[in-house]
């Protein structure tokens, strides 16, 4: 239980503005200064209002660029994202390279599909602080159409974030166990209307070979 609970503190703060680790190819900052602005753009992606579940950040840096990588469900969030990293001193420019998902009713019908199989499994609702069902994640009282969750999704700690586009779906985040990594790919295959499901979540505790 002890080794879930620190996991469980890792999670949180990565899903909170989901990023991969800083990658330099042309190291023009002292390592020290490099270091303030990473941790600095961190801090202001975790802090972004229009993040959630459904969207999914990478940071890199080059030169004294910002290179922000990933897919945004809603426009809002590619903006707010780079608004968020030029805001740090030091940073000269920001490269938002995030792609804005298109809108798709199908799409959305998926993502609601793909939620529900992942996070009511009883493995794998403990990567969301939620614990169950989209009607649990959004509260009593709201009922979200088909083709309307992009706009409403459910906010809040999730290990595991859902990517579709064009009826394609992909997983990322980061699990306790290769075995959970397996089953969130097979509930996501599960899920009606999916083409295809690429799962890019990560171990914390791979099997060993």
């Amino acid at each position: 239980m002890r080794t879930l609970a620190r996991l469980s503190v890792s999670l949180m703060l990565l899903s909170s503005s989901v990023f991969l680790p800083a990658q330099q190819s042309v190291k023009t900052w002292p390592d020290e200064d490099a270091t303030r602005i990473v941790h600095a753009v961190q801090k202001n992606l975790r802090s972004l209002n229009h993040f959630a579940v459904f969207d999914w950040i990478t940071l890199g840096i080059k030169g004294k660029t910002i290179v922000l990588r990933g897919y945004a469900s809603r426009p809002i969030l590619k903006d707010e994202a780079g608004a968020a990293a030029k805001k740090v001193e030091g940073v000269q420019s920001v490269d938002n390279q995030i792609e804005v998902l298109p809108l798709s009713p199908n799409d959305d019908r998926i993502r609601v599909a793909v939620y529900n199989r992942i996070y009511t499994n009883p493995a794998l609702s403990r990567y969301s602080g939620n614990q169950g069902s989209m009607a649990r994640a959004l509260g009593p009282g709201i009922v979200v159409m088909a083709g309307g969750i992009t706009n409403n999704p459910p906010l809040g700690y999730h290990a595991i974030h859902i990517i579709v586009k064009n009826g394609n779906v992909t997983l990322f985040g980061t699990v306790l166990s290769d075995g959970d990594s397996e089953i969130a790919g097979i509930m996501a295959n599960g899920a009606p209307g999916a083409f295809s499901v690429n799962n890019q979540i990560v171990a914390e505790q791979p099997a060993h070979e």
